[in-house]
């Protein structure tokens, strides 16, 4: 299913290309279809027919002249913020209410013309970044299925990925509206603190929470900004809209030590590819991110727990098992925070405040990867809290801080997850960070989104092999036996230095790295998980499967060799091959 861009629904219906019912129905005819894949993306949704009605309603507005620039827009919305018929559980049937009225920024969506098809699924009281922590069920990634969607605004982000919705409202304290966004190829606009009222919102921190977007491109986020932001004098951290110009001169960046990758080569190559690409706007900078780090440590590791104790105080103290789990073993501990706690991390968050407010005066933005790498939802279930905090390492400071924040794409895993960077500034420069995307991704030439995953795809691992497991070489068999798929021919990156072995039956190299070495020919294939795991397992000593760099930056999976492979062994760096070494041995 092709994605839905807002801008372009709207204009069709206002245009009279199209109508509002049909796209409703049309909406209705994908929503069933991907129901056999993720139903558990949505809490509750509008009927039909309360689809089709409202839907009818947008086409008599339009025809009676009335200039909507949400015209029959279909969206979602994540279940901790209010919408008139439905009763917000934030994932916690518990806690179900049915409010008054609709919170004001979905009031202004749909008075623009948009449509609500529903409710989205969510970690539970938005507490996490995964999308694992929700008795409704687990929202997936929409490009791999065994992956995590990212949290806490899981349904949110699958709807707008899988072309259900044109937008989805989510919220954000902790990179909520931005993990799930770069997991999933989406924009994910977060608004500085008090652009968009949080009226009608189950808070979190309520000092913190924003509530954010998820679009196809940054044509729609402009447009459901330019509708809902705008001061709600019922929101006590609502604030007078202000837009800040801002250009990006100098762009700062973590120190390369201070870069937490968790292990993924890919992410790590992905970022050093946006880098690339952004150093043609501005100059790239390295800056000193430990006070930021410590900033973002105040968040779960501080005072500030105990505002989400407060949040659901009364849950907490009468019903304590209906909160998740991992959700209470978060949020309990606020209990016992005291008031010296907690005025000592305000003074510290003013210290590194004002240390943020002078960087500004020396950089223009920042741009961070928006997460180091991701996870598989069985890898989330082993270690919950561990690996939901290092998908915040990159977020977690910037509305302590007061920032404004924009998740971008910035390439795709192999996997099909998403990898994305955030563009990051100081409160009001909202726009500014839309502009500054424009030109990233107008220069950054990303290829196309891979597709959905409509069948949990088989997991796959890339192998480069460089001596007897290549075509026609006498071990190729293992790789065909296991439907092993030719990727391509490669080169590695130029360190490395290849050897024969000596009294290796059949003739084996043995790859070693080295600082002074040279680019070797290899083939990349692909094989299923289990398959690469058996493979391993028949690869004699002393060699080894470790992680080969190529040519191009990017990481594979490959052949390399304990140091006592090259005892006695001949170097052949110079014939750039294993091929050729046999051809001059022929």
């Amino acid at each position: 299913m092709n994605r839905q861009a807002a801008t372009k629904i709207a204009a069709a219906i206002r245009s009279g290309q199209t109508s509002a019912v049909e796209v409703a129905r049309e909406v209705l005819a994908r929503l069933a279809a991907y129901d056999a894949i993720q139903p558990q993306i949505w809490i509750s949704r509008a009927s039909p027919e309360t689809l089709l009605a409202a839907a009818a309603a947008i086409d008599a507005r339009v025809a009676a002249g009335e200039d909507l620039p949400l015209a029959g827009v279909p969206f979602a919305v994540k279940d901790n913020i209010d919408v008139a018929g439905f009763e917000p559980p934030a994932a916690c049937p518990a806690f179900a209410y049915r409010p008054a009225a609709s919170a004001p920024v979905v009031e202004r969506l749909l008075a623009a013309g948009a449509i609500c098809v529903g409710k989205t699924n969510l970690d539970q009281f938005a507490t996490g970044l995964v999308g694992t922590r929700s008795p409704y069920g687990i929202p997936r990634n929409a490009y791999n299925l065994a992956y995590v969607s990212g949290g806490s605004s899981s349904g949110s982000s699958v709807a707008v990925a899988a072309g259900l919705v044109g937008f989805a409202l989510g919220t954000d304290t902790a990179g909520s509206g931005r993990v799930p966004a770069a997991f999933n190829h989406l924009i994910g606009f977060k608004p500085t603190k008090g652009r968009w009222s949080t009226s009608g919102l189950v808070p979190a921190c309520r000092t913190l929470d924003c509530i954010t977007v998820f679009t196809d491109d940054t044509a729609d986020a402009r447009l459901v900004d330019g509708v809902v932001a705008g001061f709600d004098a019922a929101d006590p951290y609502s604030k007078p809209l202000a837009d800040r110009p801002r250009a990006a001169r100098t762009i700062g960046v973590p120190r390369r030590d201070q870069r937490l990758f968790f292990g993924d080569a890919e992410s790590e190559y992905l970022y050093d590819r946006a880098l690339e690409t952004l150093s043609a706007q501005g100059r790239i900078v390295e800056i000193d991110m430990a006070p930021l780090q410590e900033a973002a440590q105040l968040l779960y590791g501080g005072p500030w727990v105990a505002e989400r104790s407060a949040a659901i105080a009364g849950l907490l103290a009468d019903n304590p098992d209906a909160i998740d789990p991992t959700v209470r073993a978060v949020v309990e501990p606020g209990l016992n925070i005291g008031a010296v706690d907690l005025w000592q991390g305000i003074y510290r968050l003013a210290a590194l405040k004002r240390h943020a407010d002078q960087m500004w005066d020396e950089i223009d933005i920042l741009a961070f990867p928006t997460t180091g790498t991701t996870y598989r939802v069985v890898e989330l279930a082993a270690a919950p809290i561990a690996l939901n905090s290092n998908l915040g390492a990159y977020t977690n400071f910037v509305n302590l801080l007061d920032m404004a924040a924009l998740a971008i794409p910035a390439g795709a895993r192999h996997n099909g997850t998403g990898f994305g960077i955030t563009l990051i500034g100081p409160a009001d420069c909202d726009r500014a960070l839309l502009d500054m995307a424009d030109a990233y991704l107008d220069a950054a030439d990303l290829p196309p989104l891979p597709p959905l995953d409509l069948e949990a795809k088989m997991q796959t691992v890339k192998l480069a092999v460089v001596g007897a497991h290549l075509k026609d070489m006498p071990l190729h068999w293992q790789l065909t036996s296991r439907d092993a798929t030719f990727v391509g021919a490669f080169e590695t990156a130029p360190h490395y230095r290849l050897y024969a072995m000596a009294d290796s039956v059949p003739p084996k190299p043995a790859l070693i790295h080295a600082e002074d070495g040279a680019a070797v020919k290899v083939e990349v294939y692909e094989l299923g998980v289990a398959e690469f795991g058996s493979f391993v397992v028949e690869v004699p000593a002393p060699l080894a499967i470790g992680t080969v760099t190529l040519a191009d930056g990017s990481s594979v999976k490959g052949f390399v060799a304990e140091p006592r492979a090259i005892v006695g062994a001949a170097d052949i760096t110079d014939l750039g091959g294993w091929r050729a070494y046999i051809a001059s041995r022929a």
